[in-house]
């Protein structure tokens, strides 16, 4: 993680919101790791708790939304082509895209507070060409209280620790 500090100190919320974004779309940043980081420098006033929150959340809007966009545009093709080597067999993808249409929002929802998982959600939200009404309203309450939770657990740590 010191990758990450670096950028955020460097950058700082542009590092945030890019690094959030670009681990929602699926590279290998811990999202996690560096909301409660993030909620931590708030706790030192080096950042802006409310700022942090919002570009927090906007950041993980993003990274959803082009996670959707690519589901939608290139994911069924992709499925399709290489998904019998992950075991993805077309009858296994037609049981998931019933079993999404049927508790999707839920699935979204819960995804986001589950690493890894919230990613693929994106996904097959748009390759099953979920409404976009209907995502994006469950991606941006699934977002903000995801934001809110995690940068506000690493205020209160960091806020805990400056007592010790």
């Amino acid at each position: 993680m010191p990758w990450v500090i670096e950028m955020i100190s460097q950058y700082g919320y542009i590092a945030i919101f890019a690094l959030l974004a670009l681990g929602l779309v699926g590279l290998p940043v811990p999202d996690e790791l560096l909301t409660l980081f993030v909620g931590y420098l708030s706790s030192t006033m080096v950042l802006d708790f409310s700022l942090s929150v919002l570009v927090c959340f906007i950041g993980s809007i993003t990274g959803m939304l082009i996670s959707y966009t690519i589901g939608l545009r290139v994911g069924q093709p992709v499925v399709d082509r290489y998904g019998k080597w992950v075991g993805l067999t077309p009858k296994r993808f037609a049981y998931v895209k019933r079993w999404f249409f049927r508790f999707g929002n839920w699935t979204i929802f819960i995804a986001y507070f589950v690493p890894g998982i919230r990613h693929v959600t994106s996904y097959i939200s748009g390759i099953s060409a979920m409404s976009f009404r209907k995502y994006l309203m469950v991606t941006l309450a699934g977002a903000f209280i995801w934001s809110l939770l995690f940068v506000s657990i690493g205020y209160l740590i960091g806020s805990r620790l400056s007592f010790a």
